[in-house]
């Protein structure tokens, strides 16, 4: 079905690939079409209950595909509204990845720069090879990480984001790490099998529904005033404890045994 990545499915988890390595897994208007597609369906999906993106040929992503910004882009024949659509297109995916109600998981080998830092951004929990290499290389190139900036300014703070987007320093899978840009650093590309599965684990004991609106609560406590988010999370936490996982979850525990959902 898709051209620029691969899908694997097994026990309630989605690998998504992202498979153009020849051009170092750069963001093609296809790919984020195709990207869009996918999580688009798996967002209602409800056996899905986590997802892992990550690159083929050792790279995670290098990127916006530069060749096409110069073919379509710069093009004389193509109009400022295509090239602002086209911008917002990439923070359509990014906004999507960020909500999405399964939990996120990158994985980063290789490189992630400019867009892919913005990609990587989104995961629930962020895994990185140490010898990795990341670089917001936008105003090297004359532009702004227009679409990627608040991805990345919510992992990292306002002054990481000023001093990397500004400076375009390239730094590794550690200083990324100390940084808050990764959860997880581990030595080689090897090692994400042990850490994937630990993931897993604890994801698959978690109920789907209560995952979901926990991941929807720490969004909107960002953009809710106390009072007003004091009465959604309460709605919120009336809603989950009458709902049936609640009342699962709750009954599973007096009873000592695993709950229905639990894999």
């Amino acid at each position: 079905m898709y051209k620029t990545i691969l899908l694997e499915k097994e026990n309630a988890w989605l690998n998504i690939w992202l498979n153009r390595p020849d051009s170092r897994n750069a963001l093609s208007a296809e790919m984020v079409s195709e990207l869009k597609s996918i999580l688009i369906d798996t967002r209602s999906d409800e056996v899905i209950r986590g997802i892992t993106i990550q690159g083929k040929g050792n790279m995670f992503c290098a990127g916006g595909d530069l060749k096409g910004f110069k073919a379509v882009f710069q093009n004389p024949n193509t109009s400022r509204a295509e090239i602002e659509n086209a911008s917002a297109e990439i923070g359509v995916l990014l906004d999507l990845l960020n909500t999405m109600p399964q939990v996120v998981v990158t994985l980063v080998e290789g490189a992630a720069v400019a867009g892919g830092m913005g990609l990587m951004s989104c995961g629930d929990v962020v895994v990185t090879t140490k010898d990795a290499f990341f670089s917001l290389t936008e105003t090297t190139l004359g532009i702004p990480p227009a679409q990627i900036a608040p991805f990345v300014m919510a992992r990292i703070g306002l002054p990481n984001s000023r001093r990397l987007m500004l400076t375009a320093a390239r730094f590794d899978g550690i200083e990324a790490h100390r940084i808050g840009l990764a959860d997880i650093a581990v030595t080689n590309s090897n090692e994400f099998l042990d850490v994937i599965e630990k993931i897993k684990k604890g994801v698959l004991r978690s109920a789907p529904k209560a995952n979901a609106k926990t991941k929807a609560l720490l969004f909107e406590s960002l953009a809710m005033d106390s009072d007003n988010f004091r009465s959604y999370a309460a709605k919120t936490f009336t809603d989950c404890m009458l709902d049936d996982e609640g009342l699962e979850g709750i009954a599973s525990f007096i009873e000592k045994r695993k709950p229905s959902w639990s894999l």
